[in-house]
């Protein structure tokens, strides 16, 4: 490649990751939006998430190796081509349904851009010194759409609609192509590329099941019979998956590397940190606009202390472990995050943003300590000439940490709230409470009473919801401080041997 071509492939790259995980911040300010605009309910809303990050999660370890195989490029920008058609799909979604299909479509899409990424640069730079500089500026571009992301979306859905935060892909995507078609060159190594379909297919089975599981557990309860075969199809999925993968020749994911305890307890702590820094994000948003009564822009601006800190925090993390190790600098980072979650279990429609604002900060100063710390420490533990898989199992594990706190946490939030709001209106007398209570939490429907009337089933629903933020916080933050502790208790030397 000549000197010349390569800003505009850096530019491509960098363009092409920054609309993949703006994404995932910039949705979850319009969620009540795209409530009252395509008549859902919560579980609706977590669909919209969870469908993108359950697809990032299952295709994730099988991108890696289709870029080898086909080739790096034409990967990328099947990828890019593809990302963008789903948010076409999604701008012109004209409800649920085909909105959560243009959702999936970008997490495919999505699971091709993200680690392909780096793939294409280390190939494009060899020498070290200009990879690695690179490679931090894509970091630190991919940090900025998570401060960007909310602000702008909840800009964007005050002033123009919901459907704008997903027609912005459009010309970024088309900019992207131009760049990436113009400037990078294909590579590709097939004879390392392994696909495993039958692994793949049972990795969308279980987690998939597990998923709609939990999200039908807040809605209909932990012992209807649909959660219940939805939990027996994951659980069976899930063994299914591991068996397969055991006895595969070239798996998608090697057992072998979790052999290591410190792989072990890493990819454990990467869970924990999608399940409780990567969720909450939708619960804030929610929390901030359908309790405290915030506007999108708002709320996205009053999100932002969170997102800002981890992008300051993350660069001195080089420093930090040089001096303390990566050890002691990921438990900080879990006992940080653990902690702000906690005592957020506290918070309500009347807490002042001084300490609300304080803790989101904490928590964004703990997960900018958390992601490079988590992710070195796998690299550490694995093969170096397996570097490339461990990375992609790491992440792999924090989206599917996401998708399943968006769906468990979510389930929480909503059951303890209905019983709340159930207690509450039972107490002023109103009919039907428990059917009432439902609807307030599930569609955000504040039927009239002639005992209450509408305006205070609401002012009981706030304090009902807020309840249920509260134990989601409350799980997630206890979640954080036991991967902290398990990262305290388990120490074990890396063990270098083959992962088969």
């Amino acid at each position: 490649m000549t000197t010349s071509r390569r800003p505009m492939l850096v530019a491509a790259v960098y363009l092409g990751t920054f609309i993949a995980v703006l994404d995932v911040s910039i949705v979850n300010v319009a969620l009540p939006t795209l409530q009252r605009a395509l008549d859902t309910d919560l579980a609706g809303l977590q669909w919209v998430v969870d469908s993108y990050t359950l697809c990032l999660s299952a295709f994730m370890l099988s991108a890696g190796a289709i870029s080898d195989r086909y080739g790096r490029k034409r990967s990328w920008m099947i990828g890019v081509g593809v990302f963008t058609l789903g948010s076409a799909i999604c701008a012109a979604a004209p409800n649920l349904a085909v909105l959560l299909t243009g959702r999936v479509v970008q997490g495919i899409a999505g699971a091709l851009l993200i680690p392909g990424a780096l793939s294409i640069l280390v190939q494009a730079f060899p020498d070290t010194r200009q990879r690695a500089s690179v490679i931090g500026g894509w970091s630190s571009f991919t940090a900025l759409s998570l401060i960007v992301g909310p602000i702008l979306g909840g800009t964007l859905v005050d002033l123009v609609g919901w459907q704008s935060i997903f027609l912005i892909n459009l010309p970024l995507g088309a900019i992207a192509m131009l760049l990436g078609g113009s400037s990078m060159q294909e590579t590709a190594h097939p004879e390392h590329a392994a696909l495993d379909p039958a692994g793949q297919l049972l990795s969308i089975v279980w987690l998939g099941a597990l998923t709609f599981a939990f999200i039908e557990a807040g809605e209909a309860g932990w012992t209807a019979p649909l959660t219940l075969s939805a939990l027996a199809v994951g659980i069976i999925g899930l063994a299914a998956f591991l068996t397969v993968e055991a006895r595969a020749r070239k798996p998608m994911l090697p057992l072998g590397f979790f052999r290591d305890t410190s792989f072990t307890v890493t990819n454990v702590a990467s869970f924990a940190l999608g399940f409780a820094s990567y969720s909450s994000v939708f619960f804030f948003s929610l929390f901030f606009q359908q309790v405290q009564g915030m506007s999108p822009v708002m709320a996205g601006l009053h999100m932002s202390p969170q997102f800002i800190a981890q992008v300051l925090v993350a660069p001195t993390t080089g420093r930090l472990t040089a001096r303390f190790g990566h050890r002691v600098v990921m438990i900080v980072g879990y006992l940080l995050l653990g902690g702000s979650m906690l005592a957020m279990f506290r918070v309500g429609a009347e807490t002042s943003y001084a300490y609300f604002g304080t803790l989101l900060a904490i928590t964004g100063i703990g997960t900018g300590l958390a992601i490079p710390t988590t992710s070195a420490a796998a690299m550490l533990s694995a093969p170096r000439e397996r570097s490339g898989m461990a990375s992609a199992i790491v992440n792999a594990t924090r989206q599917t940490g996401t998708a399943i706190g968006i769906a468990l946490l979510g389930a929480f939030m909503s059951q303890r709230a209905i019983w709340l709001l159930t207690d509450g209106l039972e107490l002023a007398g109103v009919s039907g409470a428990a059917d009432v209570a439902r609807a307030a939490v599930s569609r955000h429907d504040f039927a009239t009473d002639a005992a209450l009337g509408k305006s205070g089933v609401q002012v009981l629903f706030l304090d009902a919801y807020a309840g249920g933020f509260q134990l989601a916080m409350l799980v997630a933050g206890a979640v954080s401080l036991l991967a902290a502790i398990l990262l305290l208790v388990v120490r074990s030397r890396p063990q270098l041997a083959p992962a088969q």
